[in-house]
């Protein structure tokens, strides 16, 4: 199989793959009893898992993970977790674009233990991605650092010089069509996790999101209705339990 590292320096290298961890799959069933909410389906979003100290919840796309200045922009994931668990703080954050999978620690000492496992990068997270175009290797990594772009916030660029590490593993799980109707689905593994770093990173190989209306071409946006990113997975060591968990959403793409 052909793989590719992409860095600031080379296009083109040796990937270095990351040994798979053991997890146990947790019953979402036998443990939702709690999530049910008195809000509507609509407003509330689906919940994988609760217990006494953790949630696991599916963010739909075009919500906020957390509020934002303006008008208007204060409805958002974390307040309508909060609106039924008072306890629940965001753990981390996915872009408004991105669906999928986003943890919740249930008071101060679970979400400093779990704060600590992400700075640790202990936690496994998993994304799908469709982007344009057919990826020249079948797997790799990006090793590119990235700033904000002071002009034209809040995108992010590649900046060899002012930058912060991102690096991103790859994966092409299929290709599609031909020449300009040209696609590839991507499991991406971000080892990093900077703002827009998936996003940036397959740009930086010509390969935008599907949907993308920071970083694709503007017809891109205006043709698909959402980005076609998505948090599939997480894995990490329950903060209490000390049991592994594993939580899977499959793309709604």
């Amino acid at each position: 199989m052909r793989s590719a590292s992409v860095t600031a320096d080379t296009l083109h290298g040796r990937a270095n793959g990351s040994p798979g961890s053991r997890f146990f799959l947790m019953n979402p069933a036998r443990t939702l009893p709690e999530a049910r909410s008195t809000m509507s389906a609509e407003d509330c979003p689906a919940v994988l898992f609760v217990d006494e100290w953790l949630l696991v919840v599916d963010k739909p796309a075009g919500l906020l993970s957390v509020p934002a200045g303006g008008e208007g922009r204060q409805d958002c994931l974390a307040a309508r977790i909060q609106a039924r668990w008072a306890d629940a703080r965001i753990v981390h954050r996915l872009d408004a674009a991105t669906s999928g999978l986003v943890l919740f620690a249930r008071g101060a000492e679970m979400l400093r233990r779990m704060s600590l496992a992400f700075e640790q990068r202990i936690v496994g997270k998993h994304y799908v991605a469709v982007v344009h175009g057919h990826l020249a290797r079948d797997d790799g990594e990006i090793d590119l650092p990235l700033a904000e772009d002071a002009d034209h916030r809040p995108r992010q660029v590649v900046d060899p010089l002012r930058g912060r590490r991102a690096l991103t593993r790859y994966r092409v799980l299929d290709r599609q069509g031909h020449d300009a109707d040209a696609i590839s689905r991507l499991e991406l593994k971000p080892v990093t996790g900077r703002a827009h770093q998936l996003r940036v990173h397959l740009l930086s190989l010509g390969h935008p999101i599907l949907g993308d209306a920071l970083y694709a071409p503007p017809e891109s946006a205006a043709r698909f209705a959402r980005m076609h990113l998505h948090a599939t997975r997480i894995a990490f060591m329950h903060p209490h339990t000390r049991v592994p968990m594993l939580l899977d959403s499959p793309a709604p793409f």
